[in-house]
């Protein structure tokens, strides 16, 4: 089993960052690919970015791109997610996942395809 534990949520100004971290514990997860989604109030879950096992490859929604950047430290057991330029529309529930597949590029957006999740961390961006 692996346990998730997001944090680095808060509130900030648009046009600001924040800095999203995801800690594994229970076993290694230096063999699995990492993703973000995100649950804005009253709407379903998205896809916001993912990264596969090695670090190799990532993807981003195209809401995203640009703006965030996904990352991980197999040694730390920890997968990022660096968030600059943030906009109200960010404004969100985020969730790390993790996945045992060996997938790349849009696959990893699939929620489906992820076995873990964490609790999640509060996003706010004020106008």
């Amino acid at each position: 089993q692996v346990q998730l534990v997001e944090s680095g949520g808060g509130l900030v100004q648009a046009g600001g960052s924040l800095r999203l971290s995801c800690a594994a514990s229970g076993r290694t997860v230096s063999s699995y690919a990492m993703g973000w989604f995100r649950r804005a109030p009253g709407k379903e879950r998205e896809f916001v970015a993912a990264i596969n096992w090695s670090g190799g490859s990532t993807y981003y929604a195209d809401s995203v791109k640009g703006r965030f950047t996904i990352g991980r430290d197999n040694a730390k057991n920890t997968a990022y997610l660096q968030m600059n330029s943030l906009r109200p529309e960010d404004t969100a529930d985020y969730y790390c996942a993790a996945t045992g597949a060996r997938a790349s590029g849009s696959l990893l957006s699939l929620g489906n395809l992820y076995n873990y999740w964490g609790q999640g961390t509060q996003v706010t961006v004020s106008s």
